[in-house]
Order: C-alpha cells, then sequence, then structure tokens
C-alpha cells in the first residue's frame, strides 16, 4: 500500500541527485561520468537487440563509428549545425542498420555474430584507408561543441563546459531509456521476446521473425548513432581506433554483466566497465583479463546479471512495504 509513495519519492531524490551531480565532481571525474553516459547509451541500444531478441552482434562499434564519422562530415566539411547533422547521422546509421540486417539476420545465433564481426571490420578497414575523408588512421582532430542555443530574453546556451555536455548526453540517456521502455512495454516488445524465446514457435502463430528482428537492429542502430555523434563533438577527435572490435565486446560484456532482458542492466554494466578501468590503472593492460573472469563469475553465480541482485532487493523491499 505504501509502495507507490516510497517510489515516487525514491525517483524525485534520484532526479535531484543527477541534477547536482556535475556541480559536486571535478574535471576529470565528471568527464568520466560523460563517458559512462555515452556508454549507457550504447549499451542499451545493443541490449534492446541482445536481451529482447536474442541476437549478439559484436559489430556494434561499427555502427557508433558511422554516426560519429557522418556527423563529423557533416558539420566540418558540410557547413551543417550540430542539431541538423546529429538526426541525418543517426538516421545515415539506422539505414546501414537496415541493409545489413536484412542480410545478416537471415543467421541465426553464432552465424549472425560471425557476420556482424565481419561488418565491424570492413568499416574500421574503411575509416583507415579512405584518408581523404575519414583522416586515415591519424583521424579527425578540431571537431566543434554542438553549437549554441539561443533561448530568448535570455543567455545563450553553450556546450564547451563539460556541466553542458552533461545535461545534453544525459538528456539523450534519458531519451533513449524513454524510447526503449516504451518499445519492449508494446505489442512489439512482446513480438521480440517471443522471437527471442522460440523463433521457430513465433513463427508458427503468425509472428513474422525476420521483420520483428530487423526492426529491433535497425532501432538499435539508431541509437548507437546517436551516442556516435555525441562522442565525436564531446571528445573533439575520433580515430578508427576508437571503434574497434574491441570496443563492440566491451558493449557485449556490459550487456551480459549488467543482466540481459532489462533496462537497468546494460546501464549498470556501462558505468561498472567505465569505471572500473580507470579505478585500477596499475592493471590497465589486465583488462581482458580481468572482463574475462567477470564475465566467468556472473555466468556462473549471477546468470541474471548484476539487475538480478537489483530487482531481487526491489522484490523483498516492495513485500515488506
Amino acid at each position: 500500500m505504501h509502495s507507490l509513495p516510497i517510489k515516487i519519492f525514491a525517483w524525485f531524490g534520484a532526479g535531484l541527485f543527477l541534477i547536482a551531480l556535475p556541480f559536486f565532481l571535478k574535471e576529470y571525474p565528471l568527464h568520466l561520468v560523460n563517458i559512462s553516459g555515452i556508454w549507457i547509451i550504447l549499451a542499451l541500444s545493443l541490449g534492446l537487440l541482445q536481451g529482447y531478441v536474442g541476437e549478439i552482434s559484436i559489430g556494434h562499434a561499427a555502427f557508433y563509428g558511422i554516426g560519429a564519422y557522418t556527423s563529423v562530415l557533416l558539420t566540418m566539411k558540410g557547413g551543417l549545425s550540430f542539431w541538423l547533422s546529429l538526426p541525418i547521422s543517426a538516421l545515415v546509421t539506422m539505414g546501414f542498420g537496415f541493409l545489413i540486417g536484412s542480410v545478416s539476420l537471415r543467421l541465426r545465433g553464432p552465424y549472425f555474430a560471425i557476420c556482424t564481426l565481419g561488418f565491424g571490420e570492413i568499416i574500421r578497414l574503411i575509416f583507415v584507408n579512405w584518408r581523404e575523408m575519414t583522416g586515415g588512421p591519424d583521424g579527425i582532430t578540431g571537431i566543434p561543441s554542438p553549437h549554441p542555443i539561443p533561448i530568448p530574453f535570455s543567455q545563450t546556451i553553450t556546450f564547451t563546459s563539460k556541466q553542458a555536455n552533461y545535461f545534453l548526453i544525459y538528456g539523450f540517456v534519458f531519451l533513449t531509456i524513454f524510447v526503449i521502455y516504451r518499445l519492449i512495454h508494446s505489442r512489439l516488445g512482446k513480438a521480440f521476446m517471443a522471437v527471442r524465446e522460440d523463433q521457430v514457435y513465433a513463427e508458427c502463430i503468425g509472428v513474422n521473425a525476420m521483420r520483428y528482428k530487423r526492426l529491433a537492429f535497425t532501432v538499435s542502430t539508431f541509437f548507437a548513432g546517436v551516442g556516435g555523434c555525441l562522442y565525436a563533438h564531446y571528445e573533439h577527435f575520433i580515430s578508427p581506433y576508437s571503434f574497434t572490435v574491441a570496443q563492440s565486446f566491451d558493449l557485449v560484456i556490459m550487456v551480459i554483466v549488467g543482466g540481459m532482458g532489462t533496462i537497468i542492466g546494460p546501464i549498470i554494466g556501462a558505468i561498472l566497465l567505465t569505471l572500473v578501468p580507470e579505478l585500477l590503472h596499475a592493471i590497465r593492460d589486465y583488462r581482458l583479463v580481468i572482463y574475462g573472469l567477470m564475465l566467468m563469475m556472473v555466468i556462473i553465480y549471477l546468470p541474471h546479471g548484476l539487475a538480478g541482485i537489483w530487482h531481487g532487493i526491489s522484490a523483498r523491499f516492495s513485500k515488506s512495504s
């Protein structure tokens, strides 16, 4: 009976905390929080495909890179505003997702994963070798910040500080959460989960598995493009080494460790696997070893990921209240 007011109070407190957070952090911790926000968008986008449709993509960083390079080229060579380049780059990335998904999603399981891995390597090689457009291995520097927003009868909002970028990035984090939440709690979400549980049975009851998998893949790549655009204009530098298969594996691990088939899981995984390497500078060279051990422990002892702990605590709290 009393759980609803407590939840409202908890959400209100969390909102106040997030609003106040950037004003209490120093430059570098705030930078890590901002980078975590970009990884949250990417992990949530992959989590839609991996957790709700059951297909693992090892080429997600390629779409992240397509979004970044498209936005940079539109702003620096095309003269467009960031606010125009962002939706265009996301739509371009989604177009690639639709095309690749239409071909690769005819495969299932490890064959699909290998196909996305190959696509990721092809895109990386294009970034490396198409020097006239991408700058080659040296990348592109001097990427402008998002254009200021004039507010009538008030000051212009600029995005040159980390505090301003915090609100921009986390605005898109909440937009991503909202869209994916609404999607998975609709009839489309039920179709996604039916395909995940048993594709053959889902097709027998009238679910067009290919159509729904392609839709999930397309939405997933759209938000990967958004993440790439935000990353490029926040860091002011991109190179092919920012969008490798290693980043794709990082995203897969974030979703698994955080908890597949949940919203909170990819968020927890993204924050954890962004901050842990920074807290353990002395052993950063052993990142993959640590990730491997962490993955083994989660699979053995926490099959539902860290989100399973969160949901267990929430369930107990709800019963006690």
